[in-house]
């Protein structure tokens, strides 16, 4: 038998967003819980401050969920829906049910992978999972380090590894000056995008930063051992222990679909309040579009004050989020991912590195549906997080369908979640 939680109000996502939202619920004399797969809150920007915030932002945000005792469900991943207003949820004991009046879905976002020869090798890591890792304590000091792929976060990746010690040898940026200069004077409209953008530059004074670059290649025997860059028509290898690379960010809307939530062009489709499509839930930060910080936050306020009722709190916000909602905009213009990176991965090339699926495999199908059926692809443990982006811009294949569970879980897991489904099935029959 499975623990029953419930709740006036769940968020699903514990960064920034999520919290925000936890926080306006709360302030209305709500019972509301935040669950979350990590084992502290702030997501990836916040991650591991808990304890000691870094910027007075995080220090508020942080000391106002403590203060309003919103509820922390740590380690505890929702994989699936019993029934309406009810999700499952895996944590280190069993699995749990969790009830709610309303929810919040806050699941931010995750980096997008782009394929070529080498891309599986040891220390090829995504350039957020390698910051994840310095911040949780993994050394990098004195490593010699190569930043690729596209998006302000290779800058903030960078400035964070550099501080760890790491020797940077040069940032790879695939986007060209002609895209990125309109977005950079585009940041005075927003001055503290602005604000942290040089203090990136300056942290990062002497480092390359190569435009209309990107990696091709990467080499080693059993580990990387260099990577291969080109820029127009020259291609180059540099020697380095780490290779980060991602380019730029995809949100997290797998929970949303699978809740039956519109999906429009890989975003989930609000209204004013923040609503989906769905009556009762909920959606802010990254999931609706990658718009960084101030934006979650905003959209995480809003989505709190409205799903406890309080809708001028909730309006009064408009304004502010919607003058934030044209820096997405600029972002997807000046890291548009150009045609030339389709050229990088070689037949051989795997694609869905769970499933050991190359490129000239997935070329035999017409769609994503067959190739899944047909090589399995996007059926390993990432569920097609990291294949599905590719093969989308690859492609220009899009997933067709969210199934339960959207995480690998456990087997007993996944029996406790079936049992509670047949009871609940035989308690409706009672009931009608």
């Amino acid at each position: 038998m499975s623990e029953r939680r419930e709740f006036d109000v769940l968020v699903v996502g514990g960064g920034p967003a999520g919290i925000a939202a936890a926080c306006c619920a709360a302030d209305a004399a709500l019972h509301v819980a935040i669950a979350d797969d990590n084992p502290s809150l702030g997501g990836q920007i916040w991650r591991g401050e808990s304890a000691s915030p870094s910027t007075k932002e995080a220090t508020f945000w942080y000391q106002r969920v403590k203060g309003l005792g919103v509820e922390h469900l740590a380690g505890t991943r929702v994989f699936a829906q019993s029934e309406a207003h009810t999700l499952i949820a895996e944590t280190d004991s069993g699995v749990c049910d969790i009830a709610f009046q309303n929810l919040i879905l806050a699941t931010g976002a995750r980096e997008r992978f782009l394929p070529f020869p080498g891309w599986t090798l040891p220390n090829v890591m995504g350039a957020g999972g390698l910051q994840a890792l310095a911040k949780s304590g993994w050394n990098v000091r004195g490593r010699k380090v190569v930043v690729a792929g596209t998006g302000p976060l290779l800058l903030a990746v960078a400035a964070h590894l550099k501080q760890y010690g790491a020797d940077l040898r040069l940032i790879a940026e695939q986007a060209s000056w002609q895209q990125l200069v309109p977005f950079t004077i585009g940041l005075w409209r927003q001055p503290s995008k602005l604000k942290d953008a040089l203090s990136l530059r300056r942290q990062l004074l002497g480092v390359p930063y190569l435009t209309s670059c990107w990696p091709v290649a990467a080499e080693g025997k059993h580990k990387l051992e260099s990577v291969t860059l080109r820029r127009g028509a020259r291609t180059w290898s540099v020697p380095c222990d780490y290779l980060a690379c991602g380019f730029h960010l995809v949100p997290n809307t797998e929970l949303a679909a699978l809740l039956s939530c519109a999906v429009e062009n890989g975003r989930v489709r609000v209204d004013d309040l923040q609503q989906t499509t769905v009556p009762g839930i909920y959606c802010a930060g990254e999931p609706t579009g990658i718009g960084g910080l101030e934006l979650s936050l905003l959209e995480g306020q809003i989505a709190g004050y409205a799903a406890a009722g309080r809708l001028d709190s909730a309006r009064c916000l408009f304004a502010d989020r919607d003058k934030m909602r044209r820096f997405p905009l600029a972002l997807e213009r000046a890291f548009a991912l150009r045609p030339e990176l389709k050229e990088s991965p070689q037949p051989e090339t795997l694609v869905c590195r769970c499933e050991d699926v190359s490129l000239s495999r997935l070329r035999e199908h017409a769609s994503w549906r067959a190739a899944k059926l047909l090589t399995r692809c996007g059926m390993g443990p990432c569920q097609g997080r990291v294949c599905g982006p590719a093969l989308e811009f690859l492609l220009e294949w899009k997933p067709e369908s969210v199934r339960p569970p959207i995480f690998p879980v456990r087997v007993e897991s996944l029996v406790a979640a079936a049992r509670t489904d047949s009871e609940t099935l035989h308690n409706t029959a009672l009931r009608s």
